[in-house]
C-alpha cells in the first residue's frame, strides 16, 4: 500500500519545515522500494513559493480539491501570519484533515491548525519561541513547548525545524517499523530518533552565561565535572562567595538555581553516555554524578520524560 504525503507550503514558509518532512518520507520511500510514500508539496494555487531563506520552493500541485490524503503536513515560518489571513487556505486545510488518517504541523504550522479548530481540546507544541502567543491566541489548545513532538490522536504537532524531522522518524516508524525509521536516520545522518518527550532545550540553551566571570567559570567547571561535588557551599567556595551571595547571584545572573543548573547539566551528559557508550546504567549514574541510579531515573524523568532504560532502548538498534 502506497500512503499519501502532502507537505503544505506557502510564501514565506521556512524551507526546512518543508523539505525536511519531505526527505524523511521520501528516503523512507527509497528504502522500501518506491511503493511506501508519494510525496508532494502543495501550495495554494500551485506556483512556486518563497521561503523565509533565500530558497524558492516548486510545489508539486495546487491545493488538491477533493482528494484524500493520508498524511498532511503543514510548515511554519515567518509567512504563517500571512496564511492565517487566507480564508480559503484555512477553509481547505480544514477540509482536507477531515479526510487524512493523520495531520501534522511543523513549528508555527501549530498556528494554521488551530485556526482551522484542529487543536481545540488537545495538547499541542510549536517552537518554543511561539507558544505563548500560541496559547494566548487559541485557549482551547492546551499549549506545552517543552517536548519536541507532541501526538495526541490522529493530530501531531512539532517544535521548530529539525524536530519536524523528528515527528516525521516518528511517522514512518508508525507505518514501517522501528527498524525503517532507524534505517532512514543513518541514511539521513540525523545519528538518532529522538522520543517526542524530549526537552526542546540543553542546560545550556534553558540557561543563560553568568554576566560575571567567577560566575561563569563556576558554570564551566560545572559541566566539565559533573561528577564532583557541586553542592552549594562547595561552589560557593570555588566563585570565592558566600554561599548566601552566591545562590542569589547564580539564580539572577543564570535564569535558575545551581541545583536546578547542576540536574540539567548531569542530566545532559547521562543523556549522552546513554546514546554513545556501553556503559551500564549504574555506570552512567557514578559518572554523571547522581551517586544512585533511583536519583538518575528520577532526574532523567522530570526532564526527559523518559526513563533512564527507555531512552537508551530507542537508540540502541541505531
Amino acid at each position: 500500500m502506497t500512503r499519501s504525503v502532502w507537505v503544505l507550503g506557502f510564501e514565506g514558509a521556512q524551507v526546512l519545515d518543508v523539505t525536511g518532512p519531505a526527505e524523511v518520507f521520501a528516503m523512507a520511500n527509497r528504502l522500501e522500494g518506491g511503493d511506501a510514500y508519494d510525496v508532494k508539496v502543495v501550495a495554494p494555487r500551485g506556483r512556486p513559493f518563497g521561503t523565509s531563506g533565500t530558497v524558492t520552493i516548486a510545489a508539486d500541485g495546487p491545493l488538491p480539491a477533493r482528494a484524500a490524503v493520508d498524511t498532511l503536513i503543514v510548515a511554519g515560518g515567518a509567512g504563517v501570519e500571512r496564511a492565517l489571513g487566507d480564508r480559503a487556505l484555512i477553509a481547505w486545510l480544514r477540509r482536507a484533515a477531515s479526510r487524512a488518517r493523520r495531520v501534522a504541523s511543523v513549528c508555527t504550522g501549530a498556528f494554521l491548525l488551530a485556526e482551522a479548530g484542529l487543536l481545540d481540546g488537545r495538547r499541542a507544541t510549536t517552537h518554543w519561541s511561539a507558544g505563548e502567543e500560541l496559547r494566548r491566541r487559541y485557549p482551547a489548545v492546551e499549549v506545552d513547548t517543552d517536548p519536541i513532538f507532541v501526538r495526541d490522536g490522529p493530530v501531531s504537532t512539532s517544535a521548530g525545524v529539525t524536530a519536524g524531522m523528528d515527528l516525521a522518524l516518528a511517522l514512518v516508524e508508525e507505518d514501517l517499523g522501528r527498524d525503517a525509521a532507524l534505517e532512514v536516520a543513518r541514511w539521513l545522518v540525523l545519528f538518532l530518533t529522538r522520543p517526542g518527550g524530549q526537552s526542546q532545550f540543553s542546560a545550556q540553551l534553558a540557561s543563560q552565561l553568568a554576566e560575571r566571570n567567577p560566575l561563569r567559570d563556576v558554570q564551566s567547571w560545572i559541566v566539565e565535572h559533573p561528577a564532583e561535588d557541586l553542592s552549594v557551599p562547595a561552589l560557593a567556595r570555588r566563585a570565592a562567595m558566600s554561599e548566601r551571595n552566591f545562590a542569589r547571584a547564580f539564580r539572577r545572573e543564570v535564569g535558575m538555581t545551581p541545583g536546578a543548573y547542576v540536574e540539567a547539566v548531569r542530566v545532559d551528559r547521562a543523556r549522552m553516555l546513554l546514546e554513545t557508550s556501553a556503559l551500564p546504567v549504574e555506570g552512567v549514574a557514578r559518572e554523571c554524578g547522581f551517586g544512585t541510579v533511583e536519583t538518575m531515573r528520577r532526574a532523567f524523568a522530570r526532564r526527559m520524560r523518559v526513563s533512564p532504560s527507555d531512552y537508551r532502548g530507542r537508540f540502541r538498534a541505531a
